[in-house]
């Protein structure tokens, strides 16, 4: 495995972020581990997370990127934190928006907050946005983003998530896949789920396969279950 990604996994079990047990996803599947981007309180995680994420996009993008849409409400803090560790880490300025999960009906109003898909800087020159979200089970909130980002001008690129579950989307193709053949985007991951599973049979993965002897067999059952 990559060092990269296995400092990635123990970077989320450290934070609380990468969690076993039992637990429902966003579809409705029930699952042995559970990813929540919401564990990330310090300010040293946030940081380092950004910095994840922007390896991530610099990797799948390289510059060909000018804008992170974060989905509402833990996309926010990923688009901010990986728009500040593009800048710092590559010098790559680009801007970042947000949604309101509820229309604002006064002051500049709208659901949009940030760089202003409505007006673009560069009218002959297309915004290239990328999707930052936490993790995609079946590509349900991407299907919500996507209208957000559809105006003349803009062009949604791709999306970066921090865990791949590779499980099947609405149809026999993993999410991801799915979000690619429907939508047109690039989509990558900082991690899949094979990696985790490859991290809890090395040695580094022993402690948690200690505590939890029928962890991976729980894990890759799920996978037989719902993967693609």
């Amino acid at each position: 495995m990559e060092n990269f990604k296995q400092a990635f996994i123990e970077f989320m079990l450290g934070a609380g972020a990468l969690r076993f047990g039992d637990f429902t996803t966003k579809s409705g599947r029930k699952t042995p581990y559970f990813i929540n981007t919401g564990a990330y309180v310090k300010a040293s995680q946030v940081k380092e997370l950004g910095e994840f994420y922007a390896r991530a996009i610099r990797v799948a993008f390289g510059q060909e990127v000018d804008n992170l849409f974060g989905p509402a409400y833990k996309g926010i803090p990923l688009a901010v934190t990986a728009s500040i560790a593009l800048y710092n880490l590559y010098g790559h300025d680009v801007t970042y928006t947000f949604n309101r999960k509820e229309l604002k009906d006064h002051g500049e109003g709208g659901t949009l907050v940030g760089y202003n898909y409505a007006s673009p800087q560069s009218p002959d020159k297309p915004c290239r946005v990328v999707i930052i979200e936490d993790v995609t089970t079946a590509g349900t909130s991407i299907r919500e983003s996507l209208p957000l980002i559809a105006q003349p001008g803009i062009q949604p690129l791709g999306l970066v998530v921090s865990v791949d579950r590779m499980e099947r989307g609405k149809g026999k193709l993993p999410a991801l896949k799915e979000i690619e053949a429907e939508f047109g985007l690039k989509t990558t991951a900082i991690v899949t789920l094979e990696d985790i599973l490859g991290y809890l049979k090395s040695e580094a993965g022993e402690l948690h396969v200690h505590l939890d002897a029928g962890l991976v067999a729980r894990m890759e059952g799920y996978r037989k279950e719902y993967g693609a």
